[in-house]
């Protein structure tokens, strides 16, 4: 079952059982794998989930399983951070697409995830499994290795607890993926190879937020997915850079 415990007793409390049992290892799901995933009775899964569908929260797909609406998402970006980061970093992204022609991706951490708030497709035919909304592991992604690098040290461990392979280059060793946090840390930058999908190669770089009275802190990452790193990693490390501190400028003080 998802979430943290069994859903409660109102309807609001058992919808949002069914859409909590979403995530980015189920985004399909059969009506019998949500009742499973909610805790739900199938009956009672059927008749919210009919709901979920009318109100456009969930789409039922021709095979019968259902996947997450974009209601949903839309909804998300109101937030206030998620809205904020995005609305200030689109001209800047626009700037770092047309420098480089890879894609562009704006995330913050969500968990022990990357959500992916946007998203600017490239020219170069590289494979590439995020959409905006989606979210994926940090250890996988070199927009997650920043945020993981900047999270709190039990999210470090939480995520060093589970670092599931995604392909065969993914790290899961908990030693190595601590040497690579900290030379982000200490080089400001994080890449990967091949770690979330064969045939692409990412690095990304911190967006940070000034602060009264203290440290800047790290709210979000902007990275791009490229064929591979080893000509033009220091040309992308200075653009995303120039662009993540345009960024961090136009953000007020927190």
């Amino acid at each position: 079952m998802a979430g943290n415990g069994a859903p409660g007793a109102t309807v609001v409390s058992r919808a949002l059982a069914v859409l909590f049992a979403f995530d980015t290892a189920h985004s399909r799901l059969s009506l019998s794998e949500l009742a499973d995933r909610s805790g739900l009775p199938l009956s009672t899964t059927h008749r919210l989930v009919a709901e979920l569908v009318l109100g456009k929260a969930l789409v039922r797909e021709p095979d019968g399983c259902y996947v997450v609406g974009r209601t949903v998402w839309d909804l998300g970006l109101l937030a206030p951070v998620e809205r904020g980061i995005r609305e200030l970093a689109r001209p800047f992204l626009s700037d770092i697409h047309a420098a480089t022609r890879a894609t562009v991706h704006l995330a913050v951490r969500d968990g022990l995830r990357a959500l992916y708030l946007e998203r600017l497709s490239g020219n170069a035919s590289v494979p590439i499994v995020s959409t905006v909304g989606t979210r994926l592991p940090l250890h996988a992604t070199g927009v997650g290795k920043v945020l993981l690098a900047h999270a709190p040290e039990e999210v470090r461990a939480r995520a060093m607890r589970n670092l599931r392979r995604v392909t065969p280059y993914t790290i899961t060793q908990p030693a190595r993926l601590f040497e690579q946090l900290e030379a982000v840390r200490r080089d400001g930058f994080a890449t990967t190879i091949e770690e979330m999908s064969l045939g692409g190669c990412s690095v990304a770089v911190p967006i940070m937020r000034e602060r009264f009275d203290a440290a800047p802190e790290v709210v979000a990452a902007v990275g791009v997915v490229v064929p591979n790193l080893r000509r033009d990693r220091a040309r992308l490390v200075t653009a995303l850079q120039v662009a993540a501190r345009g960024i961090g400028r136009t953000m007020p003080l927190s």
